[in-house]
């Protein structure tokens, strides 16, 4: 049986799952808010979970191709004293699978040539929903209903559907710092070319992650670099004092730090304050699936934004298909589905989203106690206790 499928957003979970259920034969299409396809932020630590849901999909050889070769982690204090040095191999040879950090432009343009530029509509802002037993209606801001067997709300962090989905308002939570992140071309100066550098210190944060060459015309290999500061929420965005900010929030920092903040392009930075939503307790609706940030926006500092999202599509395609095959009439196969959907991800998503945000206050200072005392764990670290926390996160996915 062939669904007629109806995705909000074009994100990375939108494309993922559009692309997902194509492939099991449906007919998707996705419908984008914005005008032009622009990717937010620089690029994505893509994490080996979210690596083998591509491998998957068949994507998987593409993204290793342009993504970073990150084969070690080092973690220094903010005057460049190294504090552990430790080979991901270990966790790569456990979980099958290495990590590919990659720019979000070159991902972005491997899913979407991946679903087809003829399913993808630009321009597309959906403002509402109706559904029940017998269907879908989507409505959208130039006042068109489009009717479908089955929405996806994908439509990111500031989602306008996600209240309705879960019947009740849901705000977003500043976690208290501000990310400023940007790639730059990648030399031995500022970190070994395979080597993931995070400079800590003073609740702030830097880090270099080799991210490949994204597909750029050069060939040139990147670093992902940001820069994490903790502040009062509100502050200032002006993109003409990024480099004098970073100065002053960074004065007296490492050789590496300074040089990396000299060499970045303000232009090509952005600026976010970090926020999360807290755990949902159910992620659908009739005939809806909440995915990805819309449905568990959380802080970066697992690494697990968009790897979440991807998780999140393959289980919803597999619970579709499990269901269509098991059960003829359509509309109990897609509450059956959409029951395993929300079984299989409202505990997980929820678990990382909270790991996330303890991480998130550990590393900003929010009690500094607890951020001096994980400086000097990371003084005696062998590596064995990153990677086990990295290798649990990998683990539980649907994949394994």
């Amino acid at each position: 049986m062939s669904l007629n499928v109806l995705v909000i957003g074009a994100g990375m979970g939108g494309l993922s799952a559009a692309l997902a259920l194509k492939q099991q034969g449906h007919h998707v299409t996705v419908m984008e808010r914005v005008e032009q396809m622009r990717p937010v932020g620089a690029a994505i630590s893509l994490w080996s979970n979210g690596v083998k849901v591509m491998h998957e999909l068949g994507l998987g050889a593409a993204i290793e191709r342009v993504s970073g070769d990150m084969q070690r982690m080092r973690y220094l204090n903010h005057d460049g004293h190294r504090l552990c040095d430790f080979s991901l191999a270990p966790l790569y040879e456990d979980v099958k699978q290495r990590a590919c950090p990659i720019a979000r432009a070159a991902l972005q343009k491997i899913l979407f040539e991946a679903v087809g530029e003829e399913h993808i509509k630009l321009g597309q802002h959906c403002v509402d929903y109706t559904s029940d037993a017998s269907g879908v209606t989507a409505t959208f801001a130039d006042g068109r209903n489009i009717t479908a067997d089955l929405l996806v709300v994908a439509d990111g962090t500031h989602s306008r559907l996600r209240n309705k989905v879960v019947g009740r308002a849901v705000e977003r939570q500043y976690v208290g710092y501000v990310n400023w992140n940007v790639r730059v071309p990648a030399t031995d100066a500022l970190a070994p070319l395979d080597s993931w550098d995070q400079y800590v210190g003073e609740g702030k944060r830097v880090s270099l992650m080799p991210m490949g060459t994204g597909g750029n015309r050069e060939g040139q290999e990147e670093f992902y670099c940001f820069f994490d500061v903790p502040l009062p929420a509100g502050t200032p965005n002006d993109p003409a004092r990024y480099q004098k900010e970073l100065r002053a929030h960074f004065a007296g920092w490492a050789q590496p730090v300074q040089a990396l903040i000299e060499r970045l392009d303000p232009a090509r930075m952005a600026r976010v304050e970090i926020h999360d939503i807290a755990p949902l307790k159910t992620l659908i609706d009739t005939r809806v699936a909440l995915l990805g940030d819309a449905a568990h926006g959380m802080a970066p500092d697992l690494g697990q934004g968009g790897c979440q999202a991807m998780e999140d599509a393959w289980v919803l395609a597999q619970a579709v298909q499990k269901a269509l095959q098991k059960t003829p009439a359509l509309d109990e196969a897609l509450r059956q589905a959409l029951e395993a959907y929300d079984a299989a991800r409202v505990e997980r998503v929820g678990e990382i989203v909270a790991r996330a945000r303890t991480r998130a206050e550990m590393i900003h200072g929010h009690a500094p106690a607890l951020t001096q005392a994980w400086y000097a764990e990371l003084g005696q670290e062998d590596g064995q206790g990153v990677l086990e926390g990295i290798r649990k996160t990998i683990v539980g996915g649907p994949l394994g």
